[in-house]
Order: C-alpha cells, then sequence, then structure tokens
C-alpha cells in the first residue's frame, strides 16, 4: 500500500504485518468480488462508513474516493442524503469529517 496512513495505522503495519497483509488481500478481494464500478464502490464505502458513524473509516473511505476522481460535490451529496435516514446532526457530523483539511491534503499530496 503506498497511500499514507495515519501514525497508528502504520506502526500497526509494522508491528502485525501478516495481519495487515492478509487485511488488505482481504480488502482487495471484496473490492472487486462484484459488478459495480471504482465509483460506485468508493461511494458506498464513504456511505457505510457514515451510516456506521466510522469517522476513521469515512476519513479513510474519502481520501480513497478522491483518489479515484470523485468530487467534493459528490462526497457532500452522499452526507445530504444521510440527513432523512440517519438524521440532520449525523449527516452533518459526516460533512465534518468530508471537509476535513488534512485528509483533502493527504489525498492530493498538497501540504
Amino acid at each position: 500500500m503506498s497511500a499514507k496512513v495515519p501514525p497508528f495505522v502504520g506502526d500497526f503495519r509494522t508491528t502485525h504485518p501478516e495481519v495487515w497483509e492478509a487485511f488488505n488481500a482481504l480488502a482487495d478481494k471484496c473490492h472487486n468480488a462484484g459488478p459495480l464500478d471504482e465509483k460506485t464502490r468508493r461511494l458506498v464505502k464513504v456511505a457505510l462508513s457514515v451510516g456506521a458513524g466510522l469517522e476513521g473509516g469515512t476519513h479513510s473511505a474519502v481520501r480513497n474516493a478522491r483518489h479515484a476522481g470523485i468530487t467534493d460535490e459528490e462526497l457532500a451529496h452522499v452526507c445530504v442524503l444521510a440527513i432523512t435516514t440517519l438524521g440532520f446532526p449525523a449527516a452533518m457530523r459526516a460533512l465534518t469529517w468530508v471537509a476535513d483539511k488534512g485528509d483533502r491534503e493527504r489525498a492530493t499530496g498538497n501540504r
């Protein structure tokens, strides 16, 4: 995996390399297991993370989505769709996660 990861993830990758490799192999198999195109898979991963209330998962899914060319407007739309499903507070929380400047910098390589 060439993408930069948060320090604690890098530490885990170093201390548990076999688990890290197995996790990434499973993730790759799951990602490619069906008919959804790349953009759809990335948007679904964002929505799943938002729906589960996973801040770190949402940040990771957003970085991967941006790498796949998904726009900020598309990511924001996922959050807006959450209003009627998860509630306004959850959608607003998701919008703050999607808008995180650090994730944008990590995804684009700009600092």
